[in-house]
């Protein structure tokens, strides 16, 4: 099989990736580093994952208290009255001299025997044990650009390149081909991209578990809510082309007219109704053997039902149609949503993956997505090199005779789900004024000056400022997750105060905002070598929970409490194409907006809660073409200057 400049595709792509989260990262090209698990279910032969080189990553550390304590402070205190503020500070000292350093001592000794002590516990705690569905709650949709299905064929030709794509692209990861990139004197650990594939999520009560199939040589076709068994190798372990994939699916749809009992419905909802099903299923050999076929495919195609959608209402449609499938009755039971990669193809041209969050952040799928995106941009014939041995037909899963318990978890899923789906309300703001070509001219950060903007807006609708939530990678050490980045700062609310202040001058107000993006960036910075607070104060939670110690007032202190209640949940995720990626909000009163920046505009999906009366996407989005109007407008009465200097006092 030949790649046709792919490896100059992978580098580019990783180089833009990186450099848009980690300024002046230094680039160089070696072999990948993952842990490649169980091997999955193979009647060809798989690609085998090659042992690796280890790479040279941090150990993840544990920061002085003192430091996390006095940071902690400065994050809280826009948030509180000044006399709330002056109680935190005490509460804060009495757990440093008290509780504090008892479990400082305790989170030291453990991180002094674990390579990341952080690493395990976060999946556990972020992902595993919690309760909520992954639909909506945990699982985001990754768009591709919208499409223009001419027909049937075209719509199957453009999805068998895709899944094509997805095979070449895992190639590269077996391959050790994914460029290592450094920021400063330190590697980016690579692991999280042999994570993906094969990858799934098992309910279980309680916690759930995650298996790893990285040489699994199939992928699974999800199509009238049927699931169908997809070869995706020769028996020399080559990509099947784009014309075999076509094919096997032209079959599939021709062949199958019936909408088959879905099964699936019954992975968006709750953790705990879906383990009980999941229980009640597993009991048949039947079940047993398509579930665990489903769980060991390298990703699920879900071949959606024609959903008519508005032209004006097309990107709002697509990123819901990616997070919850649209419902019972359209196609939310067309789904596994428990699998880490979903490709989602609607005839209608919306396409995207669904991922589910648990293994890995949203780099490996963005990259996956512009990968394929560029490939076919750039090649009219891609896909057509690949083998076109294929060793077996598609295989139509089988379940047995649906019972009543299982019906009856069904009948709770279908409900649930449709009240998501009707809660949940999105739109996608497509900021066309400028993007972040005129940020940088003005000697701003792209990222910081769009988070300030947020932070902006947020101010003006409810008067009050937002705790905000960022994530920033730890990929400087060895199976580095997130850190958070705390945007609301002292800095954001003097320049969202100071925005709207008519006695202050232009000059004031485009010093405050320079100090606000200037506190962002510094913090960000920090963020990225795992000196923020989140992080440490929930290693230090947990060891009193690991101790059967009681937790310590501190966390129940409104600092913290106020802290965490993070009413705007952000993040960057940037591609140079028309594409984006949504979730809904993290609290009952709160937004979320992810946003990609590009050269001369910025998209952002902005969703809320339709039951809270405060909330409103179209409202927010409003608030936020404004704030970038005005900051726009404001940034221009004045030149930039030559050099600024940071000033927070983070």
């Amino acid at each position: 099989m030949r790649f046709l400049n792919s490896n100059k595709v992978v580098w580019n792509l990783t180089k833009l990736s990186v450099q848009k989260q980690s300024p002046n990262a230094l680039i160089k090209l070696l072999p990948a580093s993952y842990s490649t698990g169980k091997a999955g279910d193979g009647d060809s032969k798989a690609p085998q994952v090659p042992k690796q080189p280890k790479q040279e990553l941090l150990k993840y550390h544990v920061l002085p208290l003192q430091e996390t304590l006095d940071r902690f402070l400065l994050t809280v205190q826009p948030l509180l009255t000044p006399k709330e503020f002056k109680e935190q500070q005490k509460i804060t000292e009495n757990f440093k001299d008290n509780d504090g350093s008892k479990l400082q001592a305790l989170l030291e000794a453990v991180g002094d025997t674990e390579k990341n002590w952080l690493a395990h516990r976060w999946l556990t705690n972020a992902y595993l044990k919690y309760r909520d569905p992954v639909t909506v709650y945990v699982s985001p949709g990754m768009t591709f650009p919208p499409q223009n299905f001419k027909d049937t064929n075209d719509y199957i030709n453009y999805t068998a390149t895709v899944i094509y794509g997805l095979g070449e692209f895992k190639k590269f990861v077996d391959d050790g081909k994914i460029p290592i990139v450094k920021m400063g004197k330190n590697e980016l650990d690579n692991s999280q991209f042999g994570k993906v594939f094969g990858t799934c999520r098992i309910p279980k009560r309680i916690q759930d578990e995650i298996v790893y199939n990285p040489c699994s040589a199939y992928a699974v076709i999800i199509y009238k809510n049927n699931f169908f068994k997809l070869c995706m190798y020769d028996e020399d372990g080559e990509v099947l082309s784009s014309k075999v994939f076509a094919d096997q699916i032209r079959g599939i749809m021709e062949e199958e007219k019936c909408v088959g009992i879905p099964y699936g419905i019954l992975t968006t909802d709750n953790r705990d109704n879906w383990a009980e099903a999941y229980e009640q299923l597993n009991k048949s050999p039947v079940n047993a053997k398509a579930m665990k076929t489903i769980q060991g495919a390298l990703f699920t195609v879900s071949l959606d039902e024609c959903v008519a959608v508005e032209p004006k209402q097309q990107t709002t449609e697509l990123i819901l149609s990616l997070i919850h499938g649209g419902g019972s009755t359209v196609n939310a039971g067309n789904r596994w949503m428990d699998k880490t990669i979903q490709l989602v193809v609607n005839p209608n041209g919306n396409v995207g993956f669904t991922y589910e969050h648990s293994p890995a952040e949203g780099q490996p799928i963005a990259m996956m997505m512009d990968y394929v995106v560029k490939k076919m941009l750039d090649d009219p014939d891609y896909g057509k090199c690949g083998s076109d041995n294929c060793v077996c037909d598609p295989e139509k899963l089988k379940f047995a005779e649906l019972n009543p318990c299982v019906e009856q978890w069904m009948f709770y899923a279908k409900r649930n789900v449709d009240a998501l789906v009707k809660n949940l309300q999105m739109y996608v703001l497509k900021f066309k004024c400028y993007g972040k070509g005129f940020i940088k001219q003005q000697k701003l950060g792209p990222d910081s000056f769009v988070q300030i903007a947020l932070q902006l807006a947020f101010y003006r609708m409810h008067k009050v400022p937002a705790a905000q939530y960022e994530s920033a990678h730890l990929r400087i050490f060895e199976n580095g997750r997130t850190e958070t980045i705390r945007s609301c700062s002292n800095e954001s609310v003097k320049f969202s105060i100071g925005m709207d202040n008519e006695k202050l001058d232009n000059a004031t107000r485009i010093k405050l905002l320079r100090e606000a993006v200037n506190s962002h960036q510094q913090y960000t910075r920090l963020a990225l070598q795992g000196r923020g607070v989140d992080r440490h104060l929930l290693g230090l939670k947990l060891m009193a929970q690991e101790n059967n110690l009681p937790i310590p007032e501190f966390y129940s202190s409104p600092g913290y409490t106020k802290s965490l209640h993070f009413r705007m949940s952000t993040s960057q995720v940037a591609t140079l194409y028309d594409a984006f990626m949504g979730y809904g909000p993290a609290t009952e009163d709160g937004y979320a907006c992810c946003y990609n920046p590009r050269e001369d505009d910025i998209i952002l999906a902005i969703s809320s809660w339709r039951k809270n009366m405060e909330t409103d996407p179209l409202k927010f989005a409003a608030a936020l073409e404004k704030a970038f109007s005005d900051m726009r407008d404001l940034l221009q009465t004045c030149p930039p200057p030559e050099k600024e200097k940071p000033k927070s006092k983070l």
